[in-house]
């Protein structure tokens, strides 16, 4: 039996590239059913991205609610009065804090045991060695509301529903150069995915025509002062703005600029929902290669070895990755930003 929700939460507390993809499932829920109201239960470091999503009605900021008791957490997730909720990113505690709440309809995979006490509603869908996208496997959670959810790849960015709403700061503008192809290199990933390393970045800028592309670089603080020798050698050719924006600044960056390079990480998956010409860096290895997590958007691209990967998996240190060409990233940006240009 199908369900029409009429008030649902999406419960997804990991990182920024996990709730990007997300996205696509508020979208479809709207396009199902355009009077249901959409909540996403996050980490409050994410709220910026679901502030940014038109599909999405409220955010519910899971980052206070675990500080309390359990019963507490009950008490407050049902003055939402939601009537469904899928643990898109499993946890026992939102899983039991949504059955303590009387939310009548609570779905979760059958994978977890603790979905066996607390979810009424369970998909058998197993990610780890799945052949399907996470944004794929995501909008199969939504198959209990009896619609269609097996959309290919290249239709799912249709439902993002993300965009900019923060205006870019002044100081940041009047850094954009109007006649040059503004480009991001986003290099580390806070150890959410294999890197390609500094040195591969410090080729690439020295082929790159400089004349044509203005570059960029952006991370945390901690990153930026990770790499701080790299940044003062190429101070000539980059902008250092690690450190500098808030996400919702980041978003609002990216958005004025043409392109962004880097590996598995939030920036590129917010770049891939913005429409940006985005160009991600993977290694072949499962769970985390492409097929699983390559960036969505009508511009996105990637490389990858086509190779086994396996003598990398106990190590961040993956020559796998690191093999990817500088020449060959180049040689993909030049094929993918003529029109960009403006000399």
């Amino acid at each position: 039996m199908s369900i029409k929700p009429t008030n649902i939460i999406l419960s997804r507390t990991d990182n920024l590239g996990d709730v990007i993809l997300t996205l696509p499932m508020a979208g479809l829920i709207k396009k199902e059913f355009p009077d249901c109201r959409v909540l996403f239960l996050g980490k409050s470091y994410t709220k910026p991205i679901i502030d940014c999503c038109k599909n999405i009605d409220e955010f519910i900021d899971w980052s206070v609610l675990e500080n309390m008791n359990h019963e507490k957490q009950a008490s407050e997730l049902k003055k939402y009065g939601a009537d469904t909720i899928i643990h898109v990113f499993p946890n026992p505690a939102i899983a039991r804090a949504a059955k303590n709440a009387n939310i009548k309809t609570r779905v979760g995979t059958s994978r977890r045991i603790y979905h066996l006490t607390t979810c009424n509603r369970r998909i058998n869908l197993k990610r780890r060695n799945s052949h399907l996208h996470e944004a794929q496997l995501n909008l199969n959670l939504l198959s209990v509301l009896g619609i269609k959810t097996d959309y290919p790849l290249f239709s799912i960015p249709d439902f993002y529903g993300f965009s900019a709403k923060e205006e870019l700061n002044y100081e940041y503008r009047q850094l954009l150069d109007p006649n040059k192809v503004k480009l991001i290199l986003h290099p580390k990933s806070k150890g959410s995915a294999r890197e390609w390393g500094l040195e591969n970045f410090a080729t690439f800028l020295h082929f790159l025509p400089t004349e044509k592309y203005q570059v960029f670089v952006t991370g945390t603080e901690d990153e930026g002062t990770e790499i701080r020798s790299f940044l003062d050698e190429y101070s000539h050719i980059v902008t250092d703005l690690t450190g500098k924006l808030s996400l919702m600044q980041l978003i609002s960056f990216i958005k004025s600029c043409d392109v962004l390079i880097a590996a598995s990480t939030g920036p590129l998956h917010i770049a891939a929902a913005l429409g940006k010409f985005t160009l991600g860096l993977y290694a072949p290895m499962r769970p985390i290669h492409p097929g699983r997590w390559a960036p969505l958007g009508k511009n996105a691209e990637y490389l990858v070895l086509e190779k086994e990967c396996s003598k990398c998996k106990k190590s961040e240190d993956c020559e796998c990755i690191r093999s990817i060409s500088p020449n060959e990233v180049l040689q993909k940006l030049e094929r993918n930003t003529g029109n960009f240009y403006k000399p």
